[in-house]
């Protein structure tokens, strides 16, 4: 993997947990030397990942509407800033650029984000990991919700097991990295119980 495009919040949230996972996620970018994608933006948890990015000597493109732009929350100092005209070219682009994806804690802006790209490895779009870095258990109600899917039959198994989910950066770019999309399309299993 070269480039990992990272969802997350643009609020920092409660838990110094939250920002510090953000930079723990970061040091091991620039150890393994892939380059951070992300919203661009300056603020919350996108900005602290950003910022220990390139503190570590890492590569950060940032991609974001020009409306985010001119509230001025656009990060100054990335190697790469791309300016869209809306938040669906922000995505197609996020996605084009990346070899995978990982959402930190976030709100609904990065929990549609996640799930529109693993829509898309399910339809087999693309056969790029996606994952949740669950940190302090931020992911483990909607992880829960997950398997009550597969269990009313809406989401088959096999499509649950594309999201990867892990508490440590390091062992989720491990099985990132290793990752192989299962060979099956959206409609096999689903008259699955």
């Amino acid at each position: 993997m070269k480039r990992l495009c990272v969802y997350c919040g643009s609020n920092p949230g409660k838990s110094a947990e939250f920002l510090e996972a953000a930079r723990e996620l970061a040091r091991h970018l620039v150890q393994r030397e892939i380059c951070l994608v992300y919203g661009g933006a300056s603020v919350g948890i996108m900005g602290e990942i950003a910022d220990t990015v390139l503190a570590g000597g890492g590569e950060v493109i940032g991609v974001i509407p020009q409306a985010l732009v001119d509230k001025e929350v656009s990060h100054t100092g990335l190697t790469e800033l791309k300016i869209v005209n809306s938040m669906h070219e922000r995505k197609g682009i996020m996605a084009d650029l990346s070899d995978g994806f990982i959402a930190l804690p976030g709100g609904l802006g990065t929990l549609e984000e996640i799930f529109e790209v693993l829509t898309w490895a399910q339809l087999g779009f693309h056969h790029k990991p996606c994952a949740l870095l669950n940190v302090k258990g931020y992911y483990d109600t909607l992880t829960q919700f997950l398997d009550h899917a597969v269990a009313e039959g809406f989401v088959a198994s096999i499509h649950r097991e594309m999201l990867l989910v892990e508490d440590d950066p390091h062992t989720l770019l491990e099985i990132m990295s290793t990752y192989s999309a299962p060979a099956v399309d959206k409609w096999i299993g689903r008259n699955e119980t």
